[in-house]
């Protein structure tokens, strides 16, 4: 798991997943929120991915400059903001527009009949 992930698995779970994926999750709610478009989510996903890839290095002794390691923090991050965007938009649009959308899912919304 070391060599795929940079680092042992319990890092990963709890930096990763748990403190990055909390924080990604709270920026995908932020964009949201403000209605930014999804392509930022990529931007600041990356950002966070290289935060989390340090510190997995300087606090844990991990791999830096793992690339296979980059690439899953930064599919985990970026799913967990794009989950948090698409849920909060769905929210955002039946709330702000009662009249036109009812809600279909936790992650989709459809017009009223």
């Amino acid at each position: 798991m070391i060599a795929i992930l940079g680092d042992e698995l319990a890092v990963f779970i709890g930096l990763t997943c748990v403190i990055f994926g909390g924080a990604s999750f709270m920026m995908g709610q932020a964009l949201a929120r403000t209605w930014r478009p999804k392509w930022q989510i990529l931007v600041y996903g990356l950002g966070l991915a290289l935060v989390n890839r340090f510190l997995s290095y300087a606090l844990f002794d991990g791999e830096g400059l793992s690339i296979t390691g980059f690439i899953i923090d930064a599919l985990v991050i970026c799913a967990l903001a794009f989950l948090a965007y698409r849920m909060t938009q769905a929210y955002k649009m039946v709330a702000q527009y009662p009249w036109l959308y009812e809600r279909s899912g936790l992650m989709s919304w459809r017009e009223k009949r």
